[in-house]
């Protein structure tokens, strides 16, 4: 089975290990080119970070 694209409204996990983010689970919230804007949200803070489509995996 082909992997879904990954669209505004997915639940994705970075797979980066040399990132921060290594392991996250976020939603994205557009796409730009190569890269999307992934909202990380966690108890009391929240985080929108940019990454490479091409470092994140469909949760």
């Amino acid at each position: 089975m082909a992997d879904l694209p990954i669209l505004p409204g997915s639940t994705v996990v970075v797979r980066d290990l040399r990132s921060i983010y290594n392991g996250y689970r976020g939603f994205v919230q557009r796409i730009s080119g190569d890269r999307a804007a992934v909202l990380f949200e966690g108890g009391n803070w929240d985080k929108l970070v940019t990454i490479p489509l091409n470092l994140l995996q469909q949760a």
